[in-house]
């Protein structure tokens, strides 16, 4: 029989940057604003471990009748018991349990299924795909029990379907899909990374302000899970659950920690393509469902743009800022899995950082209105390179230009798109700090200008690799380069920025080396 062991409650078994610490001492550290690192945690851990940390935070000093953030580990680990009052043991928070009874984010063992063992976090972990993008699996054959803590934690609140029996979380979009998070966040003082305790404390603050009372159940893992039971949005649960979607249960072997893991019939939660007010992800106003990643997906400009500024998304509540919300330099932190029908693209990250002036205009219709005028620009930009190379590939006769000579230049474009990519954001940040039209128009024109120079440098770094029959080639090149110049004088005529341009403009713009501002 399995004894109680490794209790977050009591043991230090977390590593920060201020030492080790027990669950409730983390909470109370970052309560002080202490850790700005937790030194096992991977970075596609880092979404998982922070949602879980705000809402563990939130429901518990919610069911203590506390409206601060605690600042010593004595009362976080008085508010954590609260949520466990039917076990006085600790068994739900400790990592090893009797199977009767919950463990750590280990629902009572089922007498069904068929269990299998699973040696280490890595192989427990989300990162399930044959193609290893991010880590390979069963590395960790040392791992310590924070190491099976995080691992719980990843798979057990952002795992996807896997396969028949291996079902996925409820805060996606289906099966095949990820939990995506689009949020801010307060950063560290280099202006480019996340502080661990300041986003906490923004983000808890925020949700135990909100909170309405709710008699649902918020940890999933102190009930036993029937097979053919099913858990329900809005009827069974507290708005944050912290939820669990596998059959997992911790033991030892030889003096080491490994788990077994069973299939479920059905998912633990009642699928609603994520609709449920997951306080960090964005949700389709037209579809009603959840953001996620399709396999091959990334967090670029346009689709960061789409779902932040088109209209056709509703922003998370963790991604605006509240009205009384002291201004300060933020992040734009955009996560998940890029995954689709069993398998994954790997995890995704964007951390975008966003100065104190331009947070609180960052989803409004002037965002709005710029963003689109700069996707517009792209596009044009892109047309002018286009057509330039495919006119290259037909040998500079236009009338012969063809699918496949459109084709031929894809790469270049994708190279144009990258650069645009890197600019993008602090171009339309520097818009929406500007206090009038015509100071965006001339910031818009500098970004036409400067994606313009990007153009013509890939134009002739593509140029050499661009099939063309060498008797024509001299002319061809000269028809394409001067298709290219007529094509972003278009662009720039058409965007409507040729009264905007800087009034001393160097007369050797086309020679000089691309820049980003």
């Amino acid at each position: 029989m399995t004894e109680i062991a490794h209790n977050l409650l009591t043991e230090p078994l977390i590593e920060t940057d201020v030492g080790w610490l027990t669950l409730p001492g983390v909470l109370a550290a970052m309560a002080r604003g202490e850790v700005t690192c937790f030194r096992a945690l991977r970075p596609h851990q880092r979404p998982a471990w922070h949602m879980f940390l705000v809402q563990l935070g939130v429901l518990a000093l919610d069911k203590a009748g506390q409206t601060n953030l605690p600042g010593d580990e004595s009362t976080w680990r008085g508010a954590l018991r609260g949520l466990t009052i039917a076990f006085p043991d600790d068994a739900p928070w400790c990592l090893l349990a009797p199977d009767g009874q919950p463990a750590f984010l280990q629902p009572p063992a089922a007498k069904d299924g068929k269990w299998t063992e699973v040696e280490t976090p890595d192989n427990l972990d989300m990162l399930i795909t044959s193609r290893n993008h991010d880590l390979k699996m069963a590395v960790a054959r040392n791992a310590g029990p924070q190491d099976w803590i995080y691992a719980l934690v990843s798979v057990q609140t952002m795992e996807g379907y896997s396969g028949p029996t291996w079902n996925g979380v409820a805060r996606m979009n289906g099966g095949s899909s990820s939990r995506a998070m689009v949020t801010l966040a307060p950063a560290l003082p280099d202006g480019k990374s996340v502080h661990p305790s300041l986003w906490w404390q923004r983000d808890t603050r925020r949700l135990l302000a909100d909170r309405s009372p709710s008699n649902g159940l918020s940890l999933v893992w102190l009930m036993e899970w029937m097979d053919a039971v099913q858990l329900r949005i809005g009827e069974d649960l507290d708005p944050l659950f912290i939820e669990i979607c596998r059959r997992i249960r911790l033991f030892e072997k030889d003096g080491a920690l490994m788990a077994r893991k069973a299939g479920s019939k059905k998912s633990r939660i009642a699928n609603v393509n994520g609709m449920t007010d997951d306080p960090w992800a964005p949700t389709s106003i037209r579809n009603a469902k959840s953001l996620t990643l399709g396999d091959s997906g990334d967090f670029t400009y346009a689709k960061l743009r789409e779902v932040l500024m088109s209209g056709e998304w509703a922003a998370a509540p963790m991604a605006k800022p509240a009205p009384d919300e002291v201004p300060r330099d933020m992040l734009l932190v955009a996560e998940a899995f890029a995954r689709g029908n069993s398998k994954t693209g790997g995890f995704r990250s964007r951390v975008i950082p966003i100065s104190k002036s331009v947070v609180k205009r960052m989803l409004g219709a002037t965002a709005t209105d710029q963003s689109a005028a700069l996707i517009e620009d792209i596009k044009r930009v892109d047309i002018a390179l286009r057509n330039a190379l495919a006119l290259m590939a037909a040998n500079g006769l236009r009338e012969n230009i063809k699918t496949d000579h459109y084709a031929r230049t894809n790469p270049a474009r994708i190279h144009l798109d990258q650069q645009a990519d890197r600019m993008f954001f602090p171009v339309l940040w520097d818009m929406l700090a500007a206090e009038t039209q015509d100071v965006r128009l001339q910031i818009r024109a500098r970004f036409m200008l400067n994606l313009s120079d990007h153009a013509r440098a890939i134009y002739r770094e593509a140029l050499p690799a661009i099939p063309c029959k060498a008797v024509m080639r001299p002319r061809a090149e000269a028809r394409a380069t001067d298709r290219l110049e007529a094509g972003l004088k278009d662009a720039l005529g058409k965007s409507d920025l040729a009264d905007h341009l800087p009034k001393h403009q160097d007369p050797n713009l086309q020679k000089r080396e691309p820049s980003d501002a």
